[in-house]
């Protein structure tokens, strides 16, 4: 199976991902952005988001079904932020063409919860201005999380609304939904 977590910045992912990896047997973490910083360095400039770049949807699907294939059908874990219904459609169906039950999770809190998770972020710590340049770039995003979240997300994933709960809870309904609870 491949679990993939959606959600906006500051919805805890990378957070679940991790208590996954240690929960489920076998489990492996994939992270998708990899990719995308591989051919933003292949392509320096060309693609403001590294999503946008054509090649960055099938390359993710292919090392999906690998990292799965290789993991010899344990779980792979991906942490990564999808907004555009066609991007999913195409990342997931080409999962699933490969023959791989995806579950598909959205990790969602509301956009107060989500501003000030964001605002308290420092990823890098020697570094305020460039902190402070990833977290206005993370706060840019939550229209477009918003909007894909009344449009299509809602209903393509399983919703854990972690505005309320702790990250054992979150944990604990993810691990409900996949059937590992």
């Amino acid at each position: 199976m491949i679990i993939w977590l959606n959600g906006p910045f500051g919805g805890g992912k990378t957070t679940l991902a991790t208590t996954l990896q240690q929960e489920l047997p076998g489990a492996v973490l994939f992270d998708a952005e990899d990719v995308g910083f591989l051919l933003r360095d292949v392509f320096p400039g060309k693609y403001k988001d590294f999503q946008d770049n054509p090649a960055w949807r099938p390359l993710v699907a292919q090392v999906a079904v690998h990292c799965h294939q290789e993991n010899d059908g344990h779980p792979v874990i991906i942490p990564m932020t999808l907004l555009r219904q066609d991007y999913a459609a195409e990342i997931h169906g080409a999962i699933r063409a490969a023959g791989i039950p995806l579950q598909h999770l959205l990790l969602h809190a509301d956009p107060d919860t989500v501003l000030d998770r964001i605002n308290a972020s420092v990823e890098y710590p020697d570094n305020e201005t460039r902190s402070e340049k990833v977290r206005a770039f993370r706060r840019g995003k939550l229209p477009i999380y918003t909007s894909a979240y009344d449009g299509w997300l809602a209903a393509d994933a399983e919703v854990i609304d972690t505005t309320h709960l702790t990250p054992r809870q979150v944990a604990d309904q993810a691990l409900k939904i996949i059937g590992a609870l």
